[in-house]
C-alpha cells in the first residue's frame, strides 16, 4: 500500500531527527566531559568519572525504560527521557558555574537516564518498519547521529566562552534547548501503543539461552565497550599531546560522523551480505583503529584512529541491533530490548570507569591494546553462531 509505505518512511525520518537531537547532547558531553573532569577533579584518575556515572545511569535506565514503554507506550517514554536530558544539562551547568566536581557528576545521572531512554529510538524504528525495510530503518535512525556529529561539537566550539569566566557554562544551557525540539517532532510521529497484555510472560532465562540473542548482546557489548574505552580518554590524551579544545572537538566530530554516517547504507549492506559478515567486518575495522592509534601522536593519527573506531562501531552495533530484532516474539520485545541494553550499557559504564584509570596508570598504548582481546572474542562468537544457524539447513 503506497500510503502505508509513505507513512512508515515519514515516521522513520522523524525518529531520525529525534535521535539526532538527543545524540547531540551526548556528543557535546563527550567533547567536554573529560576536559571538565580533568580541571575539576583533584585526583586525575577520576577525570572520566562523570562519563562513567552517565553510562552507569544509561545502564540503570534500561529496565525502568522497558517498564515505561510496556505500560505507557513509546511516546510517553521518549517524553520522559527528554525531560531527564534537560535536567541533566542544567545540573551540569550548575556544576560548572560553582566549579563543584560532585555537583557536576550529579548531572550525569539524569543525563544518563535521558540518553538511555533515547537508545530505544532504534527499536521504535524496527517496530514501525516492515520486515523487509527493518535493517534500513534501524540504520537510518541511528544515522541521525550524523546531524549530532555536526551539531554537538560545533556548539562546544562556538559557545564554550559564552558565559565568561565559566568555560562551557553557556554550552550546557544551549544543550538544554535540544530535547524540547525533540518533543515537538515526537508529537508528529505515529508510534505503536503499549503492548497488549494477556500473553504468558516468557522467562528471561529462555531469552538469554537463545544463541542469536547471546550473539547480538555480546557483539553489541563489544562494539560499544571498546569504542567507549578509547573515545572517553581521547580528549585528555590530545590535551597531553599539546592540542587544544577545538582540535579534540574536531576529532570527536570526525569520530561521531564515522559512527553514524554509514547508517545510510549499512542496512543495505546487511540485506546484501548478511548480518554476521557485517558485524565481523566491523570488528576488524575496530582492530585496525588500534594500530593507527598507537602508530603516532599527530592530529591525523587521532582522526584516522577515531574514524576507524566509529566505522567499526557502526557495522557491529547496527548488525547487533538487526540480529536482536530476530530473536524475540512481539510480546517479548520490551523484555529482550531492555535486557540487551542493560548488558550493553553495563559494559559501557565499566569501560568508562576503566578508561580514565587505565589511561592515567598504564598510558595510551595500553588503553588501545586492551581492545584486541574483546574484538577477538566477538569474532569467535560470530563464527559460532553462524555455524549453529547453518545446522538446521544441513540437517
Amino acid at each position: 500500500m503506497p500510503g502505508a509505505d509513505a507513512a512508515m518512511r515519514r515516521n522513520v525520518w522523524l525518529l531520525f531527527c529525534c535521535q539526532a537531537l538527543m545524540n547531540a547532547t551526548m556528543v557535546g558531553q563527550v567533547a567536554m566531559g573529560a576536559l571538565i573532569g580533568h580541571s575539576l577533579a583533584e585526583d586525575k584518575a577520576l577525570t572520566t568519572l562523570p562519563m562513567a556515572l552517565q553510562m552507569t545511569a544509561v545502564m540503570a535506565a534500561s529496565i525502568p525504560a522497558g517498564v515505561i514503554f510496556a505500560r505507557l507506550g513509546r511516546k510517553p517514554g521518549f517524553a520522559i527521557g527528554a525531560v531527564c536530558s534537560i535536567l541533566g544539562s542544567l545540573t551540569f551547568a550548575a556544576g560548572v558555574w560553582r566549579a563543584d566536581f560532585a555537583l557536576y557528576c550529579a548531572g550525569a545521572i539524569p543525563a544518563g537516564f535521558g540518553f538511555g531512554i533515547a537508545q530505544h529510538y532504534r527499536f521504535a524504528a524496527a517496530e514501525v518498519a516492515s520486515p523487509a525495510y527493518r535493517p534500513r530503518a534501524i540504520g537510518l535512525v541511528m544515522a541521525g547521529g550524523v546531524l549530532a556529529a555536526g551539531l554537538g561539537p560545533e556548539l562546544v566550539k562556538h559557545t564554550r566562552d559564552l558565559a565568561p569566566p565559566h568555560l562551557f557554562l553557556g554550552t550546557y544551557l544551549i544543550l538544554a534547548l535540544l530535547p524540547p525540539l525533540c518533543l515537538g517532532l515526537l508529537a508528529l510521529t505515529q508510534l505503536p501503543p503499549a503492548a497488549a497484555r494477556g500473553h504468558a510472560a516468557t522467562p528471561l532465562r529462555d531469552i538469554l539461552a537463545r544463541p542469536a540473542f547471546l550473539t547480538a548482546a555480546l557483539t553489541g557489548m563489544v562494539a560499544y565497550g571498546t569504542m567507549n574505552l578509547v573515545m572517553t580518554s581521547t580528549p585528555v590524551e590530545m590535551m597531553l599531546c599539546g592540542f587544544g579544545v577545538n582540535a579534540s572537538a574536531t576529532v570527536i566530530q570526525a569520530h561521531v560522523i564515522a559512527m553514524y554516517a554509514p547508517g545510510f547504507v549499512t542496512g543495505r549492506l546487511i540485506q546484501r551480505f548478511g548480518v554476521r559478515p557485517i558485524i565481523a567486518t566491523g570488528a576488524l575495522l575496530s582492530a585496525a583503529c588500534v594500530f593507527v592509534g598507537i602508530g603516532g601522536s599527530s592530529f591525523w593519527h587521532f582522526v584516522g584512529a577515531l574514524a576507524l573506531l566509529g566505522l567499526g562501531w557502526n557495522f557491529m552495533f547496527v548488525g547487533a541491533t538487526t540480529l536482536l530484532a530476530t530473536t524475540h516474539a512481539p510480546q517479548e520485545r520490551v523484555k529482550a530490548q531492555a535486557t540487551n541494553d542493560f548488558l550493553v550499557f553495563g559494559t559501557v559504564a565499566c569501560t568508562a570507569f576503566a578508561s580514565g584509570a587505565v589511561h592515567a596508570q598504564a598510558g595510551w598504548i595500553a588503553l588501545n591494546l586492551a581492545l584486541l582481546p574483546a574484538l577477538a572474542l566477538a569474532l569467535v562468537v560470530i563464527a559460532w553462531q553462524a555455524r549453529r544457524a547453518r545446522l538446521p539447513a544441513t540437517a
